[in-house]
């Protein structure tokens, strides 16, 4: 009886083991699972939602965005500039329950942001840029605390592009021309690349590209708003990297 007894316990003693160790490896396979997750933006409108993608070698125009969506503040504002073909503009706090034919895009939280521009973020059509003031009174190129804009654009043509490339090479010391994706990418998707090297691109579209075209197929007046309101809400959410 107590050889039972004893040869039970051991049984009982593994079982606990054995458990305890797929219990341990679940809870690990969740948190690597989780790991795997990053924080996106969701952008909603009435004509759909868009996914946004936030760079993280531009950090601080990520964490910035981020902390304004946690805080609410992009929720009812409008997308105040619009301009068929080339981008689809926002952010600007006073927007939000703006009279039709108040001026807006002067607006913001009340800070700029240090530029972050590289080569390798390019204005392809979706991409996720900061609004700025000009090189007249900005020099260094600073970024708005709070407005963006998302690249619509148009397929560059060949030539085009080169004669873009070729201008960069002389002005901007440190950038020595596209690489071939980026080439294809503007050659057949679109964009803007004359913006290159001038403005921060810190994220891009993800999934929701065809809302772009939405919003910049609205009728505007001569200040480029469109004449029915478009507002936006965002929230933060964990996705898998696509």
């Amino acid at each position: 009886m107590k050889i039972f007894k004893s040869a039970l316990s051991k049984q009982s003693a593994i079982i606990v083991l054995v458990l305890g160790v797929l219990s341990f490896g679940a809870l690990s396979f969740v948190h690597s699972e989780d790991e795997k997750k990053v924080d996106m933006v969701v952008l909603s409108t009435k004509f759909g939602d868009m996914t946004l993608m936030l760079y993280d070698d531009t950090p601080i125009h990520k964490q910035n965005f981020l902390k304004l969506v946690n805080e609410g503040f992009y929720d009812e504002l409008l997308f105040h500039r619009v301009i068929s073909g080339f981008m689809v503009q926002g952010g600007d706090p006073k927007s939000k329950g703006a009279k039709p034919n108040a001026m807006l895009g002067r607006g913001g939280p009340g800070y700029t942001i240090p530029a972050e521009i590289y080569p390798n973020h390019i204005h392809k059509k979706g991409a996720l840029s900061a609004a700025r003031q000009g090189d007249a009174v900005n020099p260094q190129r600073e970024s708005s605390g709070s407005q963006f804009y998302i690249v619509q654009g148009n397929p560059v043509p060949e030539q085009n592009l080169a004669n873009i490339e070729s201008s960069r090479k002389k002005s901007e010391p440190g950038f020595n021309g596209y690489t071939d994706e980026q080439k294809e990418i503007y050659e057949t998707i679109g964009g803007t690349p004359h913006l290159d090297g001038s403005y921060t691109v810190f994220g891009e579209v993800i999934s929701g590209l065809d809302i772009i075209d939405s919003i910049a197929a609205q009728k505007t007046n001569r200040s480029n708003r469109p004449l029915e309101d478009i507002e936006m809400t965002m929230k933060v959410v964990k996705m898998k990297m696509p």
